[in-house]
């Protein structure tokens, strides 16, 4: 079986359409860093959070069940992988990649596809390995954002790779987010007790059982007694947290 990147999907994605659903707020950071983009390639697409529906999108996942995960209203995604994506050069206005150059097995070769099949934009929105363990969470399992720090491509590295001019933007997280990764539940520490909800991201795969039932269990001894809420209720009041959620968008 052919693993959709550094992540076994077809084992572990059954729940990520209900869980990880776009966000309208940060959709619109993505949308506005198109541009007038017609044709947008999305790669990596998963289920096909943040395409945006008035475009003409042309969807690349390699994972059989993330595609099948995609809404009936949207176009089926083709069966590829981002380093070796089945266009001619120039082939589409822009390209987009959401969360998921981290998963690839050669990020470089697939951010130079990205811009070999642009004319114009390639935006790449992803987190800052540098500042994932900002998040309280950290104090609860260290091991998890270790391993999450060593996965990301940092920054810099993307916007040398894409070459050209490029921006980044951080991407503030509203206090309901409804796209449930790691930082969306900044100010929702019970909603990491459930493990559907930890199986929806990919973090916690690359940490020993151990680890997970360390840490739940002392986040929950800390919920129970009121200790979490002395330690971080501050940030629980915010009504967005500026994480480590970044947008690089390129210019060729």
């Amino acid at each position: 079986m052919r693993l959709a990147g550094d992540f076994n999907y077809e084992t572990h994605g059954q729940h990520y359409s209900t869980i990880r659903r776009p966000d309208p707020r940060i959709a619109a950071y993505l949308h506005a860093a198109l541009g007038d983009a017609k044709t947008v390639i999305n790669v990596g697409a998963g289920a096909g959070n943040y395409e945006p529906e008035d475009r003409d999108v042309t969807a690349i996942e390699p994972s059989a069940s993330m595609r099948s995960q995609r809404p009936s209203r949207l176009t089926p995604a083709v069966d590829a992988v981002a380093g070796e994506l089945p266009f001619p050069d120039n082939s589409f206005d822009a390209a987009m990649a959401v969360l998921t150059v981290h998963h690839w097995p050669d990020a470089d070769q697939g951010l130079r596809e990205m811009r070999r099949v642009s004319r114009g934009p390639v935006i790449v929105l992803t987190f800052d390995g540098d500042l994932v363990n900002r998040l309280w969470l950290n104090d609860y399992t260290p091991e998890l954002f270790t391993a999450e720090a060593r996965r990301y491509p940092a920054i810099s590295h993307i916007q040398a790779v894409l070459g050209g001019t490029s921006t980044v933007t951080p991407v503030p997280i509203p206090v309901d987010c409804t796209d449930g990764f790691t930082e969306a539940f900044y100010a929702r520490p019970a909603m990491f007790l459930d493990p559907a909800v930890r199986a929806s991201q990919s973090a916690w795969g690359f940490v020993s059982p151990a680890v997970v039932e360390r840490g739940m269990a002392d986040l929950r001894r800390d919920l129970e007694n009121g200790e979490w809420h002395r330690k971080y209720g501050a940030i629980a009041s915010q009504s967005s947290y500026e994480g480590a959620v970044r947008l690089v968008a390129a210019l060729p």
